[in-house]
């Protein structure tokens, strides 16, 4: 491995990281550092932009020691970041979005659901924008936030000097350059890249009208791609908090599913990026399929023009909670006290203990099918984020006793796995019903390294799983901002294409197997159909 080498940071929604990599996308090291986070009552979930900042510099200092890789040698940064609305006050200070009026809770969450009743405001206006975010928007997104904030906190909005997406707060914090990445406000801000613009129309509509009179000053006039380098590249101050040379390029920012596609869909040259599908699998899961064509899906946000790989258009869904669903649902059951602590005994997480079980116990991950019996859970803890933009929805378990040992456990998590397997599959059908057809699915995410996962997706969803070499391609993904802000590619179509390659393909079980999966997910569909129709009678 020789220079240039390249560093990507990713802030997900509980810690941030930093990797080195070479030119040819080798991963030499990376560290995590933990980030805070208030959580309320009423889906309240707040965070800190300095301690978020703070992270970030230590993750850099320490995963360029462990790489051992000269300061000099790092030729670009990339960020990538969940897609949280950060809010400044005067002399770019953080200024309160919290009822404690803490200035430190500057930082909405994007799984923060505050904004649900100004969203159904919004959605009611039938605007011809929201025909670019499947139809409905999501109180996850930031123009919501934002008229929240108008409404609940008018002296905040008011004193703000800057509303920034995460990346984007990221790279100012970088560079000092006020440029947005066209993913974040494309996606999350309602942005129209295909037209390079903001419509003013939307924002005089849903009574966000300061914003357009203000010229989008405090929400970004400069918008630029993904990877463009970013004014001076790395400043003095950042340089010094990073234990970096200043200058070095930084390229615009991603959200971080969006760096997870970056760094797997291009992995494989038998398919390419429009038949490969990114699923992000972490604590929420995203769903990410390119087309050359703007394809309208009901209920998966887009289309996004260049959102992600440049000239096609993205259709986005997922899931809002995918991993954070399987860990409550485990961490809640009676016998997780006792398992937890075994696990622990052995160095082991709950979830990575009971997936040892079932890799020793099974001749194959794909025969777990049979260990769950009637247990089947629709895991909507968090509402429905695609095919059905419904924040309202619930989650819902099927096929309980009065079991309350090890063995009921293992069924849980495993139904709770086939769950979101089986949205995943929702998805891909609602897709190709409009015409997105992807082939294979490449993930990346915390929760989805586990090759049996991987496997057990595969079954539920009944379609191949990829996964790249990269251990990390979220920071992977990342990186190819800094190295295309670098100079080393002329583009992310030529940095994915050279710096990402699939290690394994899990291919979906067939047979009696199969069959049982296919029953299975006719059930799980019911099961959603009669949530929303107890719940329209409960209203």
């Amino acid at each position: 491995m020789t220079a240039p080498y390249f560093i990507g940071v990713d802030v997900g929604t509980g810690s941030a990281r930093a990797g080195v990599f070479d030119a040819e996308g080798t991963l030499l090291a990376s560290h995590k550092h933990a980030i805070a986070m208030w959580r309320e009552a009423g889906e309240i979930a707040e965070q800190s932009s300095d301690d978020i900042w703070a992270a970030v510099c230590t993750c850099v200092i320490e995963a360029r020691a462990r790489a051992g890789v000269p300061a000099a040698e790092i030729a670009g940064v990339g960020f990538d970041a969940a897609c949280s609305l950060v809010v400044l006050g005067p002399g770019d200070a953080p200024i309160s979005v919290s009822a404690s009026a803490d200035p430190r809770r500057n930082v909405i969450v994007w799984m923060d659901h505050r904004a649900l009743d100004q969203a159904d405001r919004i959605n009611a206006t039938g605007h011809p924008v929201l025909t670019y975010v499947g139809g409905r928007i999501s109180p996850e997104m930031q123009t919501p936030k934002l008229l929240w904030l108008q409404e609940s906190m008018p002296e905040t909005f008011a004193a703000a000097t800057r509303f920034f997406d995460l990346p984007d707060f990221l790279t100012w914090s970088a560079t000092g350059s006020l440029a947005r990445s066209a993913c974040t406000v494309t996606c999350k801000w309602t942005y129209l890249a295909h037209e390079d613009r903001w419509d003013d129309s939307y924002f005089e509509a849903i009574g966000l009208n300061t914003l357009p009179r203000e010229d989008y000053a405090r929400i970004g006039q400069t918008i630029v791609a993904p990877g463009a380098p970013l004014g001076q590249g790395l400043s003095p101050q950042a340089a010094a908090a990073m234990d970096l040379r200043p200058g070095i390029p930084v390229g615009a920012g991603l959200i971080d599913a969006h760096a997870g596609g970056l760094g797997t869909v291009g992995a494989d040259p038998e398919r390419g990026p429009e038949q490969t599908m990114a699923y992000v699998f972490g604590t929420s899961a995203c769903t990410m399929a390119s087309s050359t064509a703007p394809q309208r899906v009901p209920g998966v946000w887009g289309p996004y023009f260049s959102a992600m790989i440049p000239d096609l258009w993205l259709s986005e869904g997922g899931q809002s909670a995918a991993g954070e669903a399987i860990a409550h649902l485990i961490h809640t059951h009676p016998a997780a006290p006792e398992a937890t602590a075994r696990a622990e005994a052995g160095c082991l997480s709950l979830q990575a203990a009971l997936l040892r079980r079932v890799t020793a116990e099974l001749a194959s991950p794909s025969d777990a099918v049979t260990l769950v019996g009637p247990r089947l859970i629709v895991p909507d803890l968090l509402g429905n984020r695609a095919p059905f933009a419904d924040p309202n929805a619930t989650g819902i378990i099927s096929g309980l006793t009065l079991d309350t040992g090890e063995e009921d456990l293992l069924r849980t998590y495993l139904a709770a796995v086939f769950g979101v397997g089986y949205g995943l599959r929702q998805i891909m059908e609602a897709q190709a019903a409009h015409g997105v057809r992807p082939t294979a699915i490449a993930i990346s995410g915390g929760a989805g390294e586990s090759p049996a996962i991987q496997q057990l997706l595969a079954d539920a969803a009944g379609v191949p799983v990829l996964s790249t070499a990269c251990p990390e391609p979220v920071l992977l993904g990342a990186a190819m901002l800094g190295a295309v802000a670098g100079g080393a590619y002329p583009g992310l179509t030529e940095a994915m294409s050279r710096m990402s390659r699939i290690a394994s393909r899990k291919t979906p079980v067939s047979g009696p197997l199969k069959a049982r999966h296919d029953a299975r997910y006719t059930a799980y569909c019911a099961l959603q159909k009669a949530e929303r129709t107890l719940r329209s009678h409960a209203a």
